[in-house]
């Protein structure tokens, strides 16, 4: 008898999807989950997880933190680091809530936290970079505690499970964000854990993504040399500061980055008529040749005020994209997409490299 789906691995696995809403319109978490369930075969259980935008408008102003831990000492040795060089405002365990699927649960708190002006100038860093330092510190230094998201008016929810149960244990259909992104992890290279589900978040950027890069070491050992810490031995989390290093630190626009972790191949480069144009990608490919990602992979990346959709240049995952009124999903299939708005519409396949990039209303406050 031949095997059944779910009886063997799925080369093309991981799920992907997300949803925003240009306008600005708050949603609940519970379309993005059930976007979920049609793709529950891309996941086989050791990882799922989310990340929401706009979901703590009462703590707008203030880094919104989510850590693991993995005892009460452990918890009181982290907050008395972050007290040395943070304001703390409120700090709680996040609410869950106790479901069978959802088991070997962490201490799970959240920190909502301003650094302390004193120590940014005696430091002479800004806010980011500061904060950045200090996740990576906890990350790398302290035991038994990890820092899983760390930005504003955001946040990361993710567990060891399939991402329908992950929603309800997290209790996703109490927030209320303007986007929501989504993933059910399907590991090839690494264990699942409740730090190595997706998303990986830094500052306000999230990712999740489907396929494995073949440039992961040589990525690595390139962003490693500017401070980052690749602890978790997975690929995506060297996206995430890739991203983050092009974005932040080098001031790139979405589409520049995007240009250089899947850029367009020489010949490509050499056939553009635009001659601004062919000369901005040649100095791209030129100064990172280090961030260009090899391999099958599709992600998508949260920030404030939008969404960026990338696949390979050569297209090898899959990610659908369409509309509907003032909101934009993108699933890695159409059938997730019609779990969360069975009405959409303009329903398209990015290219291979052409990034989507979807950003709230000019003057919408998020």
């Amino acid at each position: 008898m031949k095997p059944m789906e779910g009886q063997i691995r799925i080369p093309s696995g991981c799920a992907i999807a997300a949803v925003i809403a240009r306008d600005g319109e708050r949603m609940t978490g519970e379309s993005v989950v059930a976007s979920m369930r049609p793709m529950h075969d891309r996941s086989n259980g050791l990882g799922g997880g989310f990340a929401g935008y706009g979901i703590y408008p009462a703590y707008r102003d203030f880094y919104a933190l989510h850590l693991f831990f993995d005892c009460r000492d452990t918890r009181k040795a982290c907050e008395a680091l972050l007290k040395e060089g943070f304001e703390i405002y409120h700090a709680e365990r996040i609410p869950t809530r106790k479901i069978p699927a959802i088991t070997d649960e962490p201490i799970i708190w959240r920190y909502f936290a301003a650094p302390l002006q004193s120590v940014l100038t005696d430091l002479q860093l800004d806010e980011k970079e500061y904060v950045v330092r200090t996740v990576t510190r906890i990350n790398t230094e302290l035991k038994g505690a990890y820092v899983f998201s760390c930005g504003k008016n955001m946040g990361a929810f993710k567990a060891v499970g399939f991402p329908e149960d992950v929603g309800e244990y997290y209790r996703l259909d109490e927030y209320e964000g303007y986007s929501w992104t989504a993933h059910g992890r399907y590991p090839t290279n690494t264990p699942g854990w409740w730090g190595g589900a997706h998303p990986f978040a830094l500052l306000d950027w999230s990712v999740v993504h489907n396929g494995e890069i073949s440039s992961y070491d040589a990525n690595r050992r390139y962003i490693e040399m500017f401070g980052y810490k690749c602890n978790l031995q997975t690929d995506t989390e060297v996206i995430t500061y890739i991203m983050d290093y092009l974005l932040r630190r080098q001031g790139l626009t979405m589409g520049e980055a995007a240009s250089v972790v899947a850029a367009p191949f020489w010949s490509t480069i050499e056939n553009k008529t635009d001659p601004e144009d062919k000369a901005k990608h040649i100095y791209l490919r030129t100064v990172f040749p280090n961030l260009l990602i090899t391999g099958p992979f599709s992600i998508i990346l949260g920030f404030n005020g939008g969404l960026m959709a990338l696949n390979d240049r050569l297209k090898l995952r899959s990610m659908v994209v369409a509309e509907k009124g003032e909101k934009v999903f993108i699933a890695s299939e159409e059938a997730a997409i019609r779990a969360m708005e069975p009405d959409a519409e303009n329903v398209w396949s990015p290219a291979g490299g052409e990034p989507v990039i979807v950003k709230v209303n000019e003057g919408v406050t998020v």
